[in-house]
């Protein structure tokens, strides 16, 4: 499983209708991760340029963007956007291999030196 974060912006239809009838949004959003496999770790609100933010555990990518698309496309969001989320130990792999091809990579207009170029 994989930790993703995802900011949401409710549309102003949205937030008519849950000033008309709150209601516990982290049932909704329980149900439709569950629905994939996943689970809702959190919801947290905010007042500001986002209304709140959800960290779920999902299967894989393909799983975590297939959610942002179908909740957006309710047209129920000004904005939904899901990052990946990594672990200590993941975030010292990446920097690792950052390293690593560091030795590899050729910038635009650099001129290619040594074996790999």
């Amino acid at each position: 499983m994989s930790k993703y974060i995802t900011s949401f912006t409710y549309s102003n239809g949205s937030w008519a209708r849950m000033i008309s009838s709150p209601g516990d949004r982290t049932k909704a959003a329980r149900r439709t991760l569950e629905s994939l496999g996943g689970s809702l770790e959190c919801l947290y609100w905010q007042l500001a340029s986002h209304d709140g933010f959800a960290i779920s555990d999902l299967p894989d990518t393909v799983s975590a963007y297939a959610v942002t698309s179908a909740v957006a496309k309710t047209g129920a969001f000004k904005s939904v956007e899901t990052h990946e989320l990594f672990t200590q130990k993941q975030f010292c792999e990446i920097l690792c291999l950052a390293r690593d091809i560091a030795e590899v990579y050729e910038a635009p207009g650099q001129v290619a030196l040594g074996p790999h170029r």
